[in-house]
């Protein structure tokens, strides 16, 4: 409660902010009932596409939540120090970013009630039961390691002896998310886009290098903003970090571009043509996502490697950037797209997302970044009061 007061108290910056957020959430959650009253039909998605934007925005953000590991990981495994400020708000990008996870799911249910399926019906074999346990035990950790923490430091104290525990038991949880979000697609051998063994070590690379790239430009912007620092040399050993999960990325994917039109496996090669070269009848217009991708893929990387480049504040913004949204287009839009067009019969159904499909997937993202900043917000507090007490007793 005593965290949650200081999340109320801002500039008038702070406020417009919060405000228009919370108007996006509005028209996402006037638009959802709109669904909820029309059903599924009022989005793009048609019996031969059964999955859309949303799904596509639920697989990016498992990302974005398993990549907190990569700053958790060097700070309480190697003792990296300089990792210690940025632990917190990677544990607080992880909890916005699996209550987006559950958010896409529950509108793109169509039913809240069918939610109650996966509980009341659990099945051990089934991926579905696998993924809901995954994510849910992820935000549970992540939650008390957040709460646990916080109020540590606002105490002025240690962390109990028992957190260390959670804390290493979110590592391996954390690439178990997205291992098992890449299992729901690969088991599923009639998509034979989606049928490849590399695709969980796909997910994984990208998500180590757009998640760690999104919490570069938020902790950029919270020192431009309001002053807050988590160090260069965070930032900078982070940069690293990226620019090795990136290579990986492009490797992987390349990878896969070799496979499928080296071997001219017809059922594979239709789902790339589509993406990348255009067939008849196929819709057109994720052709410029595709190559998009592919280019700020590579101009990412390039600035990336060069260290000049990827010490300057100014190219690191812009390689971030083109990292965060080239892997966005990749898993949120191109992968569940063009892993259903074509069909396994060879139908070739278009999808465009709607209006109220794009509203509600914008009052999603407007939910996460405004807990994003709330929580933000609270960590930046505590921190200023406990340097003002260091500072204060030292002065005494």
């Amino acid at each position: 409660m005593f965290l949650l007061e200081k999340a109320v108290v801002g500039s008038r910056r702070y406020w417009i902010w919060l405000g228009s957020l919370s108007f996006v959430i509005l028209l996402g959650f006037l638009s959802y009932l709109r669904q909820f009253d029309y059903g599924l039909g009022l989005t793009g998605m048609s019996q031969n596409v059964t999955w859309g934007i949303y799904v596509g925005q639920f697989t990016f953000m498992v990302g974005v939540a398993a990549s907190a590991v990569m700053v958790v990981l060097p700070y309480y495994l190697h003792d990296r120090k300089e990792f210690g400020r940025m632990t917190i708000l990677g544990e607080c990008l992880a909890i916005s970013a699996v209550t987006m996870c559950l958010l896409f799911i529950f509108v793109d249910m169509g039913q809240p009630t069918r939610l109650l399926n996966v509980v009341l019906n659990a099945q051990p074999h089934s991926m579905m039961f696998w993924d809901m346990i995954s994510l849910g035990g992820y935000l549970v950790l992540n939650v008390i390691i957040t709460l646990v923490t916080l109020h540590a430091e606002q105490n002025g104290v240690p962390s109990p002896g028992w957190i260390r525990p959670l804390i290493l038991l979110s590592i391996p949880w954390a690439v178990s998310i997205h291992t098992v979000t890449a299992f729901l697609y690969s088991g599923l051998p009639g998509r034979s886009f989606w049928f490849t063994a590399l695709l969980a070590p796909r997910f994984l690379a990208s998500a180590f290098a757009s998640g760690p790239a999104l919490l570069i430009l938020l902790c950029m912007a919270m020192r431009k903003l309001t002053g807050h620092e988590v160090g260069e040399k965070a930032l900078r050993s982070l940069a690293v970090i990226v620019t090795y999960a990136m290579t990986c990325n492009i490797f992987f994917v390349l990878m896969e571009l070799f496979t499928t039109f080296y071997s001219q496996v017809p059922s594979l090669r239709a789902h790339f043509e589509g993406i990348y070269l255009g067939r008849p009848g196929y819709h057109s217009w994720l052709q410029p996502f595709g190559w998009g991708s592919l280019a700020m893929m590579g101009v990412a990387l390039c600035l990336l490697l060069i260290p000049r480049t990827r010490r300057d504040p100014q190219t690191l913004t812009l390689a971030c950037l083109l990292t965060f949204f080239s892997v966005w287009i990749d898993k949120g839009l191109i992968l569940i797209v063009g892993g259903f067009i074509p069909s396994p019969f060879g139908a070739l159904t278009p999808y465009v997302p709607t209006v109220p499909e794009i509203c509600i997937t914008a009052g999603v993202w407007a939910v996460g970044l405004l807990m994003i900043t709330v929580l933000f917000k609270i960590t930046r507090s505590v921190e200023a009061e406990e340097a003002m007490a260091w500072s204060a007793e030292a002065n005494a």
